[in-house]
């Protein structure tokens, strides 16, 4: 953990020599215990960013995993991180619903969902790109949960640039999708 120190404008480091000083601990005292953070408070990413930045490319994708990374990659590339978040975890919401078939191939192969499906297959993927790659990290941070979507919860999104008046719950507008329970 990096810790900095900051100096306001035209400070010479007077502060510093303001501080009053520390008595030594008495004979047979314990110094004070500093305040402990666990190891996963120290390693935790601060970031969605970092996040996506810490996940390793594995080099075998499940094929669940790969139905997640690509429909977030096809419905979502061109988005912010938490935009492609915010599709991966509506996803990973219907699989947990009840009410969407329990598999993330079966969410996005079940028909008239997604307008990137034609014939019950994807369109080919730069599995190169590094689009690609961020889109295969949101999907394994959306499947284990490990950051919260602004959307959490929507099981329903579209494109911003439609307006279907749908009779739903809108929890967020993400980038260039709204979402809806």
């Amino acid at each position: 953990m990096l810790i900095f120190t900051l100096f306001s404008a035209g400070s010479s480091g007077a502060a510093a020599q303001d501080r009053a000083p520390v008595a030594p601990a008495a004979i047979g005292e314990l110094p004070a215990a500093a305040p402990t953070t666990s190891p996963a408070e120290e390693t935790a990413p601060q970031s969605l960013e970092a996040l996506v930045a810490a996940q390793d490319m594995p080099a075998d994708l499940s094929p669940e995993l790969k139905c997640l990374a690509g429909a977030i990659y096809f419905e979502a590339r061109s988005e912010s991180l938490a935009g492609q978040l915010a599709v991966g975890r509506v996803i990973v919401a219907r699989t947990q619903s009840g009410r969407f078939p329990d598999s993330y191939c079966g969410v996005v192969y079940q028909p008239s969902q997604f307008s990137f499906v034609r014939g019950r297959a994807m369109p080919e993927i730069n599995t190169d790109s590094a689009m690609w790659q961020n889109a295969v990290a949101v999907a394994r941070i959306a499947d284990a949960g490990s950051w919260q979507s602004e959307a959490e919860g929507a099981l329903f999104f579209h494109s911003a640039r439609v307006a279907p008046h749908w009779r739903m719950r809108r929890i967020a507008q993400v980038d260039n999708h709204v979402f809806y329970r």
